[in-house]
């Protein structure tokens, strides 16, 4: 019989560490920012938006906004600074709002935010074809 091996296996994904979160805004420009919508640009954490689940930070620039789209599974949006607003009203930061499956919004930032976005599932963007929703299927 062998002796189990002590080394330790490397993880599958990299480990992923965000500092000072609650202070985002005072180093915001550090971030590799990439273009989401008109408006609202992305840091993706982990997955791709159009499979499996993901996380990412969302920037809403002043009147930033995020077309109605569908949740098939849950959505987790924690809002680090500034305040969005969709059909359930607004929420400010330091607010985590959870959308089930099922449900369905639109997003816009009068002032402009930077949320925590988590996705069980890509999201469907209403309106949009099929290959045009998955290039951007996150959202916030």
């Amino acid at each position: 019989m062998t002796a189990p091996d002590p080394t330790p296996t490397p993880p599958a994904f990299p480990l992923i560490e965000l500092k000072d979160l609650f202070n985002i805004v005072q180093h915001e420009e550090n971030l590799p920012w990439q273009y989401f919508r008109d408006g609202v640009d992305i840091v993706r954490l982990y997955g791709d938006g159009i499979t499996g689940p993901t996380a990412a930070l969302i920037r809403f620039r002043r009147e930033g906004r995020v077309p109605t789209h569908y949740h098939d599974g849950w959505e987790h949006i924690f809002v680090l600074a500034g305040s969005q607003r969709d059909q359930s009203g607004t929420i400010h930061a330091g607010t985590l709002r959870i959308h089930p499956p099922g449900t369905h919004h639109s997003v816009v930032s009068e002032a402009g935010c930077i949320v925590l976005a988590i996705y069980e599932k890509p999201v469907k963007f209403l309106g949009e074809k099929a290959g045009n929703a998955g290039a951007r299927s996150e959202e916030e």
